[in-house]
């Protein structure tokens, strides 16, 4: 993918397209664009520089924008209009239902007078009850309070999840949180860069609290407190590598157990504070995460723990708060972190708030106006014949043997594709929008999608729920559920086209297709069977196969350079790595199905068309901020690697362009899994 997805449960994702092709009513550079293509390059020298070259040098990132690109451009101009929804209802007296909470959600956002004449208010009665505790075991009560406020967790995350084990039942998990830096590295890095950043980090927290109306010595005592609770937590965290392997993150405990690990927090209070006392066990993601803050919490006092906490409060909230707090967050997050010249318009920012809290209200208006039925039974046809390839691919692998075989073909057919939007869309009755405060708006909304997830604990599991809005551009696969999962907003021109030739739409969404298809079947994905719980069932010798096959990949990706002298960290891009290849091989034999006539358009044969259009998919100029943090948290390879580095494995390719066998896009050592 090229934005980032918070992973609680494993979700594979990728920002592509997918649909079906259809009866070609003329050509269209929708799809593969001619003017994007730098012909004064050798596309066996480098595929994406020939094919983005042009766009590349045409399409420059906007102040706004931390990267910019053929999909991240589909998401701008989906979420205009998604404004023209949004203001519609706004201003509809007569709005009911989900459709007046989002034109209320909407208008409330973008009362800026408003927002600014509340000032901290909105904070102020948890900031006062967070003061007035008196011990550390009260903490628990607090956090519980808040806990739907921040994402990534004060100190730690609750949620639901499916049992690993028995994907059907949906238990509680305890997993590692509390930082405010983006990964554990940037605490642990001793770089000069790394080293600079913290710097700059706690100069913010000490901006931030001093917005909360602190004095500047004293908030600046309290920023390094945050910095050495954080740092002690970093420690203690699971790196993303380790996060990869789902035998990490699957420790059944009762709630006895727990409490053994970590006697310093409160746990039962802090479960009946949430709703959910009694229950019979957890998961508890990171054990040693828990450790590391049951020392803290004994180590630490209790005003520098209230510091910790109300930093978080603040920074789960600043986005929905007065200027002064949106535009310090953003000189810190957006413009240090990434490389991000100017802030968002507030339209954008309501936009995707609305989409962040509201989505699936906000969504249903889309699909009416974006979406007909007839485009899902198109797209979920082209996702068939995407299936048939790889049904055929795994009946005929040589390296796999006929007991695994037989469990992979059981996965794939177990597999279900789901199209554009729920069928059963998210009632939101219970959740209360006014015109008052935005900010209490965004906290209520947090709260009631928080509710809703722990009231599932316990409960029959629904395989209709989907992770993702239906306007985001973006599709992803989930392997404890075993689907695929295409929203509407990746259903649109110019990532597919009706109008265009087949080659360019299984080149760029044949690709998506396949990707998400093999996604299941990764070195993540294929720990889970056919119903998605986690169990092996591989045999010996197909497991070894399969891992050399992977390790080709991983040896590969390992030597191209991100930026600087950052190389790619092959070990956490590994499952991506492995989908892209898989899923542009898997496009290419059903292609080779379906195609129409082989006609040449504008110079270049249905074969070149196929793989330029797949490059094409990938075009994108991203600032050097954004390239640093992406080599940290990223489980995607750099968009030109995930076009150079497929195709230099596939000899279609190599064929496609006549290419010579030493030239850059013809690996000697080719690598294919699937």
């Amino acid at each position: 993918m090229r934005i980032f997805l918070l992973q609680i449960s494993f979700v594979t994702a990728i920002l592509t397209f997918v649909s079906v092709a259809q009866t070609v009513t003329g050509p269209s550079a929708t799809v593969l664009d001619p003017s994007s293509i730098d012909r004064s390059v050798d596309p066996c020298a480098d595929l994406y520089a020939f094919s983005c070259g042009n766009w590349i040098k045409n399409n420059p990132i906007p102040p706004d924008q931390d990267s910019w690109g053929i999909s991240s451009k589909l998401q701008e101009d989906t979420n205009a209009e998604l404004r023209d929804i949004l203001q519609e209802a706004a201003k509809n007296s007569q709005a009911r239902g989900s459709y007046k909470k989002i034109g209320d959600y909407y208008a409330s956002c973008m009362d800026e007078t408003a927002i600014e004449a509340q000032g901290t208010k909105p904070l102020y009665g948890q900031v006062k009850r967070l003061s007035e505790l008196r011990s550390k075991r009260e903490l628990a009560n607090w956090i519980a309070e808040v806990a739907a406020q921040d994402p990534q967790g004060f100190v730690f995350l609750y949620h639901s999840i499916q049992d690993y084990k028995q994907s059907s039942q949906i238990i509680g998990e305890i997993d590692q949180g509390g930082l405010g830096l983006p990964d554990r590295d940037y605490y642990l890095k001793a770089d000069a860069k790394s080293i600079r950043l913290r710097k700059q980090y706690v100069a913010h927290v000490r901006k931030m609290f001093a917005l909360l109306g602190g004095g500047l010595v004293t908030a600046a005592m309290e920023a390094q407190a945050v910095l050495r609770v954080e740092t002690a937590l970093a420690k203690g965290s699971q790196s993303r590598v380790q996060r990869r392997d789902p035998n990490n993150l699957n420790h059944k405990m009762t709630l006895k157990q727990l409490t053994t690990l970590a006697p310093n927090f409160a746990w039962s209070r802090y479960f009946e504070k949430l709703g959910t006392p009694g229950l019979v066990s957890f998961n508890v993601a990171s054990p040693g995460f828990f450790r590391a803050a049951n020392v803290e919490l004994q180590k630490e006092s209790l005003t520098d723990w209230k510091s910790y906490l109300r930093w978080h409060l603040v920074h789960a909230n600043a986005e929905n708060l007065s200027s002064a707090f949106v535009n310090e967050n953003f000189a810190f997050f957006g413009t240090i972190l990434r490389g991000v010249e100017q802030l968002k318009p507030r339209w954008k920012r309501c936009v995707d708030s609305t989409d962040q809290n509201l989505g699936e209200a906000l969504g249903q208006a889309y699909v009416e106006m974006k979406f007909p039925p007839e485009a899902k039974q198109r797209a979920l046809s082209m996702v068939k014949g995407i299936r048939d390839a790889m049904e055929n691919d795994l009946h005929n692998l040589p390296w796999m043997g006929d007991t695994t075989r037989k469990q992979a073909l059981e996965k794939l057919h177990s597999m279900a594709n789901k199209v554009g939007y729920p069928d059963q869309w998210r009632d939101y009755r219970s959740l209360n929008v006014d015109r008052g405060s935005f900010a209490e708006d965004a906290m209520r909304a947090a709260s009631f999608e928080y509710a809703r997830r722990l009231a599932k604990i316990g409960k029959p599991l629904d395989r209709g729920e989907w992770d993702m809005t239906p306007p985001t551009v973006n599709a992803y696969y989930d392997g404890q559920m075993n689907d695929i999962n295409f929203p509407a907003g990746i259903l649109q021109p110019p990532l597919f086209d009706a109008r265009s030739d087949d080659a360019p739409n299984y080149g760029n969404t044949g690709g998506t297709i396949g990707h998400e298809l093999t996604h299941g079947f990764d070195d993540e994905g294929s720990r889970f069977d056919a119903a998605g719980n986690l169990r092996d069932w591989w045999t010996p010798a197909d497991a070894r196969e399969f891992k050399k096959r992977t390790a080709c990949i991983a040896k590969q990706y390992a030597q191209y350079t991100i930026v600087d002298d950052i190389k790619i960290n092959s070990q956490l891009t590994l499952g991506e790595d492995v989908a892209d290849l898989g899923g542009l091989i898997l496009a290419y034999a059903a292609w080779k199905e379906a195609r129409q006539k082989p006609d040449s358009i504008d110079g270049f044969t249905p074969e070149q068309r196929f793989f330029i259009s797949f490059a094409q998919s990938w075009c994108t100029n991203d600032r050097d901020q954004r390239k640093r943090l992406r080599a940290t948290v990223d489980p995607h390879s750099p968009e030109k690697y995930r076009a150079n580095g497929v195709v230099s494995n596939m000899p279609e390719f190599q064929q496609a362009f006549q290419c010579k066998a030493n030239s850059a896009m013809a690996n000697t050592d080719r690598c294919r899994v699937w």
